[in-house]
């Protein structure tokens, strides 16, 4: 229960932190929550767990560089085994008409519940993701990503996962 009360307040401090700028100029436009649901760690049957989690991307804070459009996301996530990973890192944005495609990366504390041991609370999640745009303000997709410690902990047995993704714009 200590857990689930942890990642809500995580999720407070990251909606709050996250729309900072936007709040303190009383505008919110150009921020995305993109909410989440999904099977954690499919390729392990043993540990294999539905998930659930969210995103913020604000958009006042893209840069366009060598790599493409590259912005800050921040998230967590929680699974049906109380396992949950809380992350923030960086996302390029790559547009073919109405169909985007999206790799991130992004390191992150991961707690283990009663879910699978990952071998370190500091996992890094690389994900791939694509999403067709249904509107101005909304985005309907699918991503999957592996999460891993880089071999930081004794073990380092990874998880891979997949997602369906609805982003709202404001």
């Amino acid at each position: 229960m200590k857990f689930k009360v942890f990642i809500y307040s995580c999720f407070a401090y990251i909606l709050i932190i996250g729309n900072w700028h936007s709040l303190s100029y009383g505008d919110i436009k150009n921020t995305g929550i993109k909410i989440y649901t999904g099977t954690f760690d499919f390729s392990d049957d043993g540990k294999r767990s539905s998930l659930i989690g969210f995103e913020h991307q604000n958009e006042n804070l893209y840069r366009d560089t060598f790599f493409g459009k590259i912005s800050p996301i921040t998230g967590a996530m929680i699974t049906a085994d109380n396992a949950g990973y809380v992350y923030t890192g960086f996302e390029a944005n790559y547009s073919l008409g109405p169909i985007h495609v999206t790799p991130s990366f992004a390191p992150g504390f991961y707690k283990q519940g009663d879910g699978k041991d990952l071998g370190h609370p500091l996992e890094f999640k690389s994900e791939i993701a694509l999403s067709l745009d249904l509107g101005d303000t909304t985005n309907l997709g699918m991503s999957y990503n592996h999460v891993s410690n880089a071999s930081l902990g004794d073990k380092n047995p990874g998880a891979n996962s997949y997602w369906f993704n609805l982003l709202k714009k404001f």
